[in-house]
């Protein structure tokens, strides 16, 4: 589904389910202003894609829960799912009060992405946030069981100013996240 019409809402009514049966990612936003609030997603097996791509500006994802099929572990070995992924470059984007679990990655945050990801749940994935030279601001944020391999991943390249200059801070701000710093 391509949500390329700016300032709309996918509002999940009566506890939907999405169910993804291909190889493709459901979910592309291309327009400003978008918000996803309240949908389940899931897939029938490990597709190496993400569930929603973020392609546009000023997009809320709100209260959504999203989860992947099991995974033989390790984790190293899982396909490469992701709830959610930013193109480069993205701007003010919200994630709040989501749930992702059981899936490669949380959400893999590319360079130059701004925004804030704050109160959400994210566990049994071997990086709950991927941080790739973005600019996002995490708070509140808190971890499930099984635990994430990593809470937030900073990856090589991502600023070591603001707003990454205190790990103490950042893993003290987000329910004692565990914090893998590659830069």
């Amino acid at each position: 589904m391509n949500v390329n019409k700016s300032d709309i809402t996918l509002l999940g009514e009566n506890d939907p389910l999405l169910l993804l049966e291909a190889d493709l990612i459901p979910i592309l936003i291309t327009a400003s202003g978008v918000t996803i609030d309240d949908l389940t997603i899931t897939s029938d097996i490990p597709y190496a894609k993400e569930f929603i791509q973020v392609g546009a500006n000023n997009v809320s994802l709100l209260n959504n829960t999203i989860y992947g099929p099991s995974q033989v572990l390790p984790m190293s070995n899982w396909v490469v799912n992701r709830a959610v992924v930013s193109q480069v470059g993205i701007s003010n984007i919200l994630l709040e009060g989501n749930t992702f679990y059981s899936l490669r990655t949380g959400m893999y945050i590319n360079p130059n992405t701004t925004g804030a990801i704050n109160n959400n749940v994210v566990y049994n994935t071997k990086g709950g946030f991927l941080v790739d030279r973005a600019f996002t601001t995490f708070l509140g944020n808190s971890w499930g069981i099984p635990p994430n391999e990593f809470d937030i991943v900073l990856l090589a390249g991502t600023t070591m100013g603001p707003p990454y200059n205190n790990i103490p801070a950042l893993k003290a701000a987000n329910n004692n996240a565990t914090i893998s710093d590659q830069r």
